[in-house]
């Protein structure tokens, strides 16, 4: 059975029939890396659509209550589950406000919040316990095994029906204790281009002040939804053994999203949850994507008058119980144990989203950009100190952060000592140099030569040995290998140096240069 794919319904992406530099983008394999469905259409089974069908469904259950509630969220701070109203969205204003108004919290919300909480928990909880059904149990073991799978997936479903039933009980006796979610519009909204001014009652609005609210999030947003795709995808794959294509993804995603922007939709991207969920149910392919859309296109053609009973704080229950199990707290003791660096970005990260999440994010990536300057500038070395000699071993690449660095180490250990001595730089884990390198190295050679002394490279890979020749330096000499450099500079017999030159190369060097 195929693995299962993504609840947003991507395809799951086919393994490489074709190398990316070669064939012809009009042949099978290359229509079929574009169009996945031509992969596995052929070979549909009814087997598959029974699986895809439940699947798909499961996730339907689950998608509509989600979608009603995470359409609220920007008017449903965690408070519409204490009944409040006029919030800020500011965290540390919504905990002020929380508790300066804390009197004014709707009994009736906060019972039926706190109800549907327990009950959607109690469900998850039953969800994860219940047994796999095997062939070998009876009939009715097997019949009470898939009831129970199918209330516990469809729990928000049947969460927010059963306060939608409460919320319409109490509107027959005239009597209403809850805050509704309302009128909902009926089908899809018309399909347009999106608007790029919009008009209100004190003006229009341009679409420059448009991008300016949006303000950083028109970044973040993409961002934070290829991310979470992204790893989505991967972390599935690796479960059920099948490679993601990262360009078919973002390519789905971007397609979406442009489709979406014509019907009023909101961003859209990859969801553990749903995954999960599609996953457990057994999918076998994007077909399952396929039925959760029309059922979610029924629902609002046929349902929305229904929706107009939602207790709002039911849709908080629902937000809460989605979001809760994706706060991690183990991985404080994992980063402690692993990389204890790494918590600076976390931390940073964590502590600014509680102001606003887009400055987290921006902030925790300009940590964690400074952390990885930081290495680059300084490059461990290994250090290798004798009378007359000294060795050198950058254990990473040199770029131009680390030029300072370089020349600090050779300048104190080799030329401010009395004697100056020799030096060899061990290139034999440098890959790479960028031209500020070069630039330094020249002045070290300079320095070396009025000092009396030698600066010797060894073990120079053939992208340095290239990047060396189109420089031109002069007075370089190198060995291939250290032994020989210590030979030459102790003025041992048996080991000459290389000039920096084509003329001077090995001749199997010289080789791997030309190609």
């Amino acid at each position: 059975m195929p693995s299962p794919v993504k609840a947003l319904g991507q395809p799951r992406p086919s393994s490489p029939t074709m190398d990316l530099q070669g064939g012809c983008c009009c042949s099978p394999a290359a229509l079929q890396k574009g169009l996945p469905i031509l992969g596995w259409l052929p070979d549909y089974s009814l087997q598959w659509l029974k699986m895809d069908f439940i699947a798909g469904l499961s996730v339907g259950l689950t998608v509509i209550p989600q979608a009603l509630a995470y359409a609220e969220v920007a008017g449903l701070p965690p408070q519409n589950l204490l009944g409040l109203q006029d919030i800020p969205r500011q965290f540390f204003l919504q905990v002020f406000y929380t508790f300066r108004n804390i009197g004014e919290t709707r009994v009736g919300d906060v019972v039926l919040g706190l109800i549907c909480v327990v009950l959607l928990l109690v469900l998850k909880l039953m969800r994860d316990h219940v047994p796999p059904v095997h062939p070998e149990m009876p009939p009715g073991v097997q019949f009470s095994h898939g009831l129970v799978w199918t209330a516990t997936t469809a729990r928000n479903a049947l969460v927010v029906s059963f306060a939608a039933l409460i919320a319409y009980s109490f509107e027959v006796t005239g009597y209403q204790p809850f805050v509704l979610t309302g009128e909902t519009a009926k089908g899809l909204p018309p399909m347009r281009v999106p608007p790029f001014s919009v008009p209100t009652a004190n003006g229009t609005i341009s679409f420059s002040e448009m991008v300016q609210g949006m303000g950083t999030g028109l970044a973040v947003v993409p961002l934070m939804g290829l991310l979470e795709s992204i790893a989505v995808a991967k972390s599935f794959a690796s479960q059920n053994n099948y490679r993601v294509d990262a360009n078919q993804e973002l390519l789905a995603i971007g397609l979406t999203n442009m489709l979406g922007s014509l019907v009023s939709a909101y961003p859209v991207t990859g969801s553990f949850g749903r995954t999960a969920v599609n996953a457990q149910s057994g999918v076998c392919t994007p077909a399952g994507g396929l039925v959760t859309g029309v059922l979610v296109l029924l629902s609002l053609g046929y349902l929305t008058s229904l929706f107009y009973f939602i207790p709002k704080s039911a849709l908080a229950a629902v937000i809460i119980m989605a979001v809760v199990p994706l706060f991690d707290t183990k991985i404080f003791g994992t980063l402690w144990h692993v990389k204890r660096l790494d918590l600076l970005p976390f931390c940073t990260t964590f502590l600014l989203c509680f102001w606003e999440v887009q400055y987290g994010i921006l902030a925790g990536a300009l940590v964690s950009l400074l952390l990885l300057l930081h290495a680059v500038a300084r490059p461990k070395m290994q250090v290798s100190e004798g009378p007359v000699l000294l060795v050198l071993q950058p254990d990473s690449g040199l770029h131009f952060p680390a030029v300072e660095a370089l020349r600090e180490v050779l300048m104190s250990r080799a030329l401010e000592v009395s004697p100056p001595r020799c030096a060899i730089l061990d290139c034999s884990h440098i890959c790479s140099l960028d031209y500020t390198v070069v630039l330094g190295l020249g002045e070290l050679l300079e320095d070396f030569h009025r000092q009396g002394v030698t600066l010797a490279l060894t073990n120079l890979q053939v992208p340095v040995l290239r990047v060396l020749l189109s420089a031109n330096l002069k007075g370089v000499q190198y060995f291939s290998t250290l032994e020989e450099a210590e030979k030459y500079l102790k003025q041992e017999p048996g080991a000459q140096p290389y000039n920096i030159s084509e003329e001077s190369v090995p001749e199997q060097k010289v080789t791997l240069l030309k190609v």
